[in-house]
């Protein structure tokens, strides 16, 4: 989305429900690494971004998964990076860079059940929750 965002252009619910939305993948930045990379809430686009989000500004991350998660798409998939509120540090890759990559780890302890409790908190209010 970069600096190019504009939000009377982007919306995710005019796709395919036959779709997966993801707030990112093994090859692009984390959540708060690409915000940061922009400019964070000082720039235009990412005022636009929480703006659109309604974020209240406090764990932007949160707020990009409740976004994905609210989305018709049948699939919504986040990096566990993005679970935790971590930034650049914990990027798992870099296409076209030789070495340095796959290098982040989980680490143990590091996925609290308070993660656990809001990611669920999230998924049952987006009606994606199953019980079994």
């Amino acid at each position: 989305m970069g600096e190019d965002f504009h939000p009377e252009s982007y919306d995710p619910n005019r796709f395919s429900a036959n779709t997966v939305y993801y707030t990112g993948t093994h090859d692009n930045d984390t959540i708060l690494g690409w915000f940061a990379h922009i400019g964070g809430e000082g720039s235009r686009s990412g005022r636009a971004m929480l703006d659109y989000l309604g974020s209240d500004r406090t764990a932007i991350h949160w707020d990009f998964i409740r976004f994905t998660l609210n989305t018709n798409s049948r699939f919504a998939v986040m990096p566990v990076q993005d679970v935790l509120g971590l930034g650049t540090e914990a990027r798992m890759n870099v296409p076209g860079k030789a070495e340095g990559n796959w290098a982040w780890r989980l680490a143990p302890g590091q996925l609290r059940r308070e993660h656990l409790e809001r990611l669920r908190e999230l998924t049952e209010a987006s009606g994606r929750l199953q019980e079994r």
